[in-house]
C-alpha cells in the first residue's frame, strides 16, 4: 500500500492504495464517486472515462500512482448542478435509454469540445468512436454535441 494525494474535481484527496490500483477502482471503492462506470475493463468501452488534465483519458487502465499530481475530473465534478452544456444537450435530446455509458459519453464529448468548440461530423465520430453505447444511441449523441456547441 501507499499514499497518494489525487487532485480530483479542484478537492485534494488522501487515498492509501497499491499502486497499481486502476484510478476507476480508487474513485469507486475508496472515494465513494460512483458516476464513472466499469465497462470492460480493458479501456476499450469509454465508460471509464474521466479528464486527466482536460483530456478524456480510461480511468479502468490508469493506475493510481500514474496520476498523482494531475487535475482529475470526474463526471461529478463536471458541473456542480448538472448544468454544463453538454449535460444540457444531453438531457434536451433525450440521449440515455439505460444510461449506464452516459457519464463516458459526456465526458469525452465534453472533453472533444473543450480542444475543438466547432467540431465536424467527422470529428465527433473520431473523438467518440471509442465510446459504446449498448442502445445505440449515437444519432442522439451526435445531435446533442451539436446542439452542445453552439451554447
Amino acid at each position: 500500500m501507499a499514499k497518494y494525494n489525487l487532485k480530483i474535481n479542484g478537492k485534494t484527496r488522501p487515498v492509501d492504495v497499491d499502486p497499481s490500483t486502476p484510478l476507476l477502482w480508487v474513485l469507486r471503492d475508496y472515494l465513494d464517486m460512483p458516476g464513472t462506470k466499469y465497462g470492460c475493463g480493458v479501456g476499450q468501452c469509454g465508460a471509464c472515462t474521466v479528464h486527466l488534465n482536460g483530456v478524456a483519458v480510461r480511468s479502468c487502465q490508469l493506475p493510481a500512482s500514474a496520476v498523482t499530481g494531475q487535475e482529475i475530473t470526474t463526471i461529478e465534478g463536471l458541473s456542480a448542478k448538472g448544468d454544463h452544456p453538454v449535460q444540457q444537450a444531453w438531457l434536451e435530446h433525450d440521449v440515455a435509454q439505460c444510461g449506464y455509458c452516459q457519464a463516458g459519453q459526456i465526458m469525452s464529448a465534453a472533453s472533444l469540445l473543450k480542444m475543438n468548440p466547432n467540431p465536424s461530423d467527422e470529428d465527433i465520430e473520431a473523438s467518440m468512436s471509442g465510446n459504446i453505447c449498448r442502445c445505440g444511441t449515437y444519432l442522439r449523441i451526435k445531435e446533442a454535441i451539436r446542439t452542445a456547441a453552439k451554447k
